[in-house]
């Protein structure tokens, strides 16, 4: 049976607010920039801004037990087009070397494909990060290709080398899917 997300589970961490104020209840850990001071460290500071991530929503196909967005199936909450468009407009004003696509499975908005092809022209490193399965899914088959056509990075990762193990995370049948898309993605030069 798959897990359920904390939305799904009525579970209070499913709520940011109680999120916020579990962590700024401050009982558990130290602030990070408390303890660099502790250590006699200065604050760390950026110098530049080259990556911009953008998380296009919580929906994924996939509802993985340790996911840190609470993102699947039963997930709805998306980036709309106009956002998109928003962070288009900042690609366009700002020099940034890497556009960052996450999600759930950034695959699954319906504007993903849109985002690709406007930022192509704006940034030279497009990233999707893609959980693989979603390659095989019902109406995504031409997805690797797309992808490829764009000249799209796919950073993709499995919790585990065992099969029971990844299956035991991320759901049935999950390991020999994702197998199977690195086998059509290393089929278009992928790897």
């Amino acid at each position: 049976m798959p897990s359920l997300t904390l939305l799904r589970q009525s579970h209070p961490l499913a709520d940011p607010r109680e999120q916020v104020r579990l962590l700024e209840r401050g009982d558990s850990l130290a602030r990070f920039d408390q303890t660099l001071q502790q250590h006699g460290l200065p604050p760390l500071t950026a110098t530049s801004l080259d990556v911009l991530q953008v998380n296009v929503g919580r929906l994924c196909n996939q509802t993985c037990r340790h996911c840190h967005v609470d993102a699947g199936p039963d997930r709805r909450e998306i980036m709309t087009q106009d956002v998109m468009q928003a962070c288009l407009d900042v690609l366009r004003r700002h020099p940034f070397s890497t556009l960052d696509i996450t999600g759930g499975a950034p695959e699954m908005n319906p504007h993903f494909r849109w985002l690709v092809a406007q930022a192509r022209g704006l940034v030279p490193r497009i990233i999707d990060r893609c959980n693989l399965t979603i390659l095989l899914a019902p109406g995504f088959d031409d997805l690797p290709q797309f992808l490829a056509e764009h000249r799209v990075e796919i950073v993709a990762s499995l919790p585990c080398y065992l099969e029971q193990n990844v299956d035991a995370q991320r759901g049935d049948g999950v390991f020999v899917k994702s197998l199977e898309a690195l086998r059509r993605l290393n089929g278009l030069g992928y790897g």
